[in-house]
C-alpha cells in the first residue's frame, strides 16, 4: 500500500512540474503576442498562475535590460526541485 502511495506521490508531483512549465511557456508566448480579445481571459488566467511565482524569481535575478530571466530560472528551479522530491520519495521504496 505504502509503495503505491509513493508512486502516485510522485507521479503527481511530475505532472504539476511539467503542466506548470508548460504554462509558464504559454504565459510567456502571451506576453510577446498579442492576442484577439476574445482570448484576453486566457492570458489574465496565464497572468495569475505564472507572474506570482515569477515574480519571485524577479527579486532574486539582477535585470539584464529588456531580458527577462525569470521564466528560464523558474523552470530550472521546478524541474530541479522535482528531481528532489522524487529522489527523496525513492528511498521510501
Amino acid at each position: 500500500m505504502l509503495l503505491d502511495a509513493v508512486t502516485q506521490v510522485e507521479l503527481f508531483v511530475n505532472v504539476f512540474v511539467t503542466v506548470y512549465a508548460l504554462a509558464i511557456l504559454v504565459y510567456i508566448l502571451t506576453t510577446w503576442v498579442r492576442v484577439p480579445w476574445s482570448l484576453r481571459p486566457v492570458e489574465r488566467f496565464f497572468y495569475d498562475v505564472c507572474d506570482p511565482y515569477l515574480r519571485l524569481w524577479r527579486r532574486v535575478i539582477p535585470s539584464f535590460g529588456p531580458i527577462d530571466l525569470s521564466p528560464m530560472i523558474g523552470i530550472v528551479a521546478l524541474f530541479a526541485v522535482d528531481r528532489i522530491v522524487i529522489a527523496v520519495l525513492e528511498r521510501l521504496h
